[in-house]
C-alpha cells in the first residue's frame, strides 16, 4: 500500500493493480470545516490530472477536488452522499472520496511522498 499526496491535499493510495483510492487530508478537511456536501465524479469517466473532478461543501467554504492522476473513475464512495462528514470523521479511511484505473503510473510516481507532504504543511 502506497499513499501519495497532492498540493491541493488530496491523497491517493495505492492497493492493488485494479484501482486507485482518492481522498482528501486531515489538513483539508480541517481548513474545510464540517463538510455537508460531496459532489463526486460520474463512474466511467476519464480525467487528466489536475482537472476538477468533485466538490466538497463545508459549513465555511467550498473547494474543488481535483484528480491527481490520469484515469478512469471505476466507484464512488456512496456512503459519502449519505453521511457527508465521513470526510471529517475519517478522510484517510472510511470518508474516501472515489477510485480510479491510472493510465499514467509516471504521475502518480511525481506526486509528494508522507515525508514531502509533511514538509509542505510545515510551510502552510
Amino acid at each position: 500500500m502506497t499513499t501519495m499526496y497532492t498540493p491541493d491535499h488530496e491523497w491517493i493510495n495505492i492497493e492493488d493493480h485494479e484501482a486507485a483510492v482518492v481522498g482528501i487530508t486531515h489538513h483539508a478537511q480541517d481548513a474545510l470545516g464540517d463538510v455537508v456536501f460531496v459532489d463526486l465524479p460520474e463512474v466511467g469517466r476519464s480525467y487528466k490530472k489536475g482537472e476538477v473532478a468533485g466538490v466538497v461543501e463545508s459549513v465555511k467554504a467550498a473547494a474543488d477536488i481535483y484528480m491527481p492522476v490520469s484515469g478512469e473513475v471505476v466507484e464512488v464512495n456512496t456512503a459519502l452522499k449519505g453521511d457527508p462528514s465521513l470526510a471529517n470523521t475519517d478522510p484517510l479511511g472510511n470518508g474516501w472520496f472515489f477510485k480510479v484505473h491510472l493510465t499514467n503510473m509516471a504521475e502518480f510516481e511525481a506526486l509528494m511522498d508522507p515525508p514531502a507532504y509533511d514538509a509542505l504543511l510545515k510551510t502552510l
